[in-house]
């Protein structure tokens, strides 16, 4: 599976950007997908996951209520809306693929992972 992260750029505080992630392959429909952020000199973590089936999802608390993970297996694609914007969003987002059929929230559980977008958020 490769995977392809755009939507990112500046945004301003409080703004409510969509970051999308297209993946190639027919199998996409069978991964749980997640995303991850990374800020420079710390480790990546956890934003948000989405069952393959689109009926489970899983957010970290930092994100929770203010970011919607979603997917479309038709378009091979999984979006994240992104709410209510802070400065402390800005990260670098990337979107992850795992086989594994239940909520991952690592990222040593995932197998494939997109170039990543650069998202700055501005006060």
């Amino acid at each position: 599976v490769q995977l392809q992260a755009c939507g990112g750029g500046l945004a301003q505080a409080g703004g409510s950007p969509r970051l999308s992630c297209a993946a190639s392959g027919r199998t996409f429909s069978s991964y749980y997908m997640g995303w991850f952020r990374q800020v420079p000199g710390k480790e990546r973590e956890f934003v948000a996951g989405i069952s393959w089936s689109g009926g489970s999802t899983f957010y970290a608390d930092s994100v929770k209520g203010r970011f919607t993970i979603s997917r479309d297996n038709a378009k091979n694609t999984v979006y994240l809306q992104m709410n209510s914007l802070k400065p402390e969003d800005t990260a670098v987002y990337y979107c992850a693929a795992t086989g594994r059929g239940t909520r991952a929230p690592h990222q040593r559980e995932y197998d494939y992972w997109g170039q990543g977008t650069l998202v700055t958020v501005s006060s």
